[in-house]
This record gives C-alpha cells, structure tokens and sequence, in this order.
C-alpha cells in the first residue's frame, strides 16, 4: 500500500479508524526527509495491512503546530486510536522494521490499563496539591 497525505481535515479520523497507523511529518526542503522517504515508501509496500500517512508540514502548518513537531522528519505511530511512539529523525530501515514489529507486539489492553493509572495517579497528586 502506497503512502496517504494527511490533512486536518482526516488526520483524526485516520488515527481513530485506521487500526496501526504510522505519520512521516516532512517537508520538500528537508534533506533528512526526503533522504528517509524511500525506507518508509518501501516499509508501506512491505506492511500492506498499516496505514503509512504523510503530512507535508508546509501545507499542514496548523496540523503540525497541533501536534508539537519541532523538527522534521518526525515519524508517530499510533496504534487503536493512542500515540505509542513519536520521534524525530529520518530512521534507517532497519530502525524503522524494529519500531513496525514493536508497534505491531503492543499490547493494547496494557497499554490502556497502564494510562488509566497514570490519569488515577495525576488526578490523585492533582486532588492532593489543592488540598494542601
């Protein structure tokens, strides 16, 4: 499956909906990026089944600042709807495999187990520090 760009408009709805969903946040002038393009083009191509999505930070600026990216390429990867990974730099392909197959063993119920107990513990410590 080849790469899909992603506005505002669907970057959402494509996390949400989209299953394993991996972002290039890029831009044409950026050396490192387009020199990591081909790795991540020929990774969609070898993972058929995940969603490889682009978004140009030039034309997508609000996206982008939404999403805290301070330098390019920034790859994410999202899995059922929750941001598991976010990293700047263009990754070698190996990297890149290595963070697919470690994205692909996540255990998503885990995963949310473990973030309601951060959001207990937050609203814990919150509760505790007005208290006080």
């Amino acid at each position: 499956m080849a790469t899909v760009a992603l506005t505002l408009d669907d970057f959402e709805k494509t996390i949400l909906e989209g299953g394993t969903v991996l972002v290039d946040f890029w831009a044409e002038w950026c050396g490192p990026c387009r020199q990591f393009a081909p790795n991540y083009e020929a990774a969609s191509e070898a993972n058929p089944d995940l969603v490889f999505a682009k978004v140009d930070t030039e034309d997508q600026q609000q996206l982008a600042a939404a999403m805290n990216i301070t330098s390019i390429p920034t790859i994410m990867a999202f899995k059922d709807g929750i941001g598991v990974f976010a990293q700047a730099g263009a990754l070698p392909r190996p990297m890149l495999d290595d963070l697919i197959s470690q994205v692909r063993a996540l255990d998503m119920d885990r995963v949310r187990a473990e973030l309601a107990q951060r959001e207990t513990e937050q609203a814990v410590g919150s509760s505790q520090a007005t208290e006080g």
